[in-house]
């Protein structure tokens, strides 16, 4: 059965113009890994350099007040190892101030306040900060501090991550020296990567992100964005783009911006790891996904017109426009997936052989792109790894899975629909408390959606194959396990979860 020729030209492009998107958002992972990797000796041996030239200009006495900020909601078990961390970090006790911004409404609160106590006890500076009311959520929580504190420099940190005893000094020596540098970020380090297979790739994909992504726009002079936390700010950097602003649930990356538009630079320290905890249940990964993919959106509505009537090179402002809006492949993943039956079964084959099969190359090539990137990432961090290298797959099914739920995040953001900030819970480990609160999300309403997809794309898989297009089956299989694992493991962690509460 085949449409008119009308319509058929209609299904073919409707399946050629974005697989061409997706195809438009993989050259530019091939030209972050290029821009990444031609400035990697240069720049490792630069922050060598500012460490060297920080010990001939200054010396302890010299250091600046710092603030730090970490800012809780309901995570009772990690903020007692995380304000520990903080603590403990070298620089001198009087000029370093660690301000725990507090919305909490469980235990979490009575543990704050018995470690916040104890560290007093030990010398230190702690300031517990709440606040009535939740307005702006994060956002609103980093202001509330800004405006008791008073030093030039905050480093800010979410309340999973574990900051090394050099963080303070590190990112400090950057920032006297660079006086142009109006933000520092460290690389994410993972805490609990061998969980499971689950944290496991996405310990690869966080490395793929700040070793090639964040490198090759920091590096080359592109804008590149805080990650919320693990990072050191310039107050006046902060002041001069006009404050935190919650109008988006991505508050890091639309300051980001703002800062960068006003010519402040940003700069990456590759080699200061920060370790932190990743999602090991994959309902809370899909929420930490939704709030990212949602708030990006948000922030390219938000501030691509101001980009774009800036001063910036024209390269800079592609760049911010395929960086802003990059989670936009998921919509385009979740229609391709749809369109991959109708264009076999309704369009001639013969005589749209050429624009079908160019859409298919288009799609697959795409589809290789972020394995490539995760491929050169583990590679220059860990040399030849290769169980983490076999474990490729598993991260682009993953991210095929993922997609059904960050379009609905694109979605609502296109249609200008304001959610809350959800917070990701994480576990902590036995030595952060004598108990764990158990923290867990409502069955996720699209898990049904996610399994009757992969049905669907399984129904197609085996169509494609009676057609004799077996080139094509590895990557309709690859959708086929993507919604159904993804769909599976959702209903399975929400069942294990409810259990153990």
């Amino acid at each position: 059965m085949h449409f008119p020729f009308w319509l058929q030209q209609i299904l073919i492009w409707s399946y050629m113009i974005p697989a061409g998107w997706m195809m438009a958002f993989a050259v530019n992972l091939y030209i972050l890994i290029f821009f990444s990797l031609r400035r990697r000796r240069k720049m490792q041996v630069e922050a060598r350099q500012i460490r060297r030239d920080f010990r001939r200009r200054y010396n302890e006495d010299d250091l600046p007040a710092v603030t730090t900020q970490i800012p809780v909601y309901n995570e009772y078990n990690v903020i007692d190892r995380c304000m520990r961390a903080c603590a403990a970090m070298d620089y001198p006790q009087d000029r370093h101030t660690l301000q725990v911004l507090d919305d909490s409404n469980d235990e979490t609160r009575a543990l704050i306040d018995r470690c916040a106590e104890e560290l007093r006890g030990q010398g230190h500076k702690v300031e517990v900060i709440r606040r009535d009311n939740r307005v702006g959520y994060k956002a609103g929580a980093l202001e509330e501090g800004m405006q008791v504190s008073s030093d030039e420099f905050i480093a800010i940190f979410d309340a999973d991550f574990v900051p090394p005893a050099d963080f303070l000094k590190r990112t400090v020596e950057v920032m006297m020296l660079r006086e142009d540098v109006g933000l520092v970020q460290a690389r994410w380090g993972h805490l609990n990567e061998d969980e499971n297979l689950l944290t496991r790739t996405q310990g690869i994909g966080i490395d793929g992100h700040f070793t090639i992504e964040q490198t090759a726009r920091a590096w080359n002079d592109l804008v590149m964005n805080f990650n919320g936390t693990a990072g050191m700010w310039r107050r006046q950097a902060i002041l001069d783009a006009g404050g935190w602003e919650h109008d988006t649930l991505t508050e890091d990356l639309d300051l980001s911006y703002r800062v960068q538009l006003r010519e402040w630079k940003p700069y990456f320290l590759m080699d200061l790891v920060v370790p932190a905890e990743i999602p090991g249940d994959i309902n809370a990964f899909k929420s930490q996904q939704f709030r990212w993919a949602k708030g990006s959106i948000e922030t390219a509505k938000k501030l691509l017109p101001r980009v774009m009537a800036s001063d910036l090179p024209l390269f800079t402002k592609l760049q911010s426009s395929l960086h802003m809006t990059h989670y936009l492949v998921h919509p385009i993943m979740l229609w391709l997936a749809i369109m991959s039956l109708p264009v076999l079964k309704f369009t001639w084959y013969a005589y749209y052989r050429f624009e079908i099969t160019l859409g298919l190359i288009m799609l697959i090539l795409a589809t290789l792109a972020p394995t490539v990137m995760y491929a050169v990432s583990q590679i220059g961090l860990h040399g030849r790894p290769w169980r983490k290298l076999m474990m490729l797959p598993l991260l682009s099914v993953l991210g095929v899975g993922i997609a059904i739920s960050n379009s609905q995040a694109v979605w609502e953001a296109l249609r200008g629909r304001k959610s809350a900030f959800v917070r990701t819970p994480k576990a902590g480990d036995a030595k952060s408390s004598d108990k764990k609160l158990n923290y867990h999300f409502k069955m996720p309403r699209l898990v049904i959606f996610e399994l009757l997809l992969g049905i669907y794309c399984c129904i197609t898989v085996i169509e494609y194959a009676q057609d004799d297009r077996m080139w094509v089956v590895p990557f309709l299989l690859m959708y086929t396990l993507g919604f159904t694992s993804v769909g599976l493991l959702s209903a399975i962690h929400h069942w294990k979860a409810h259990r153990m509460g």
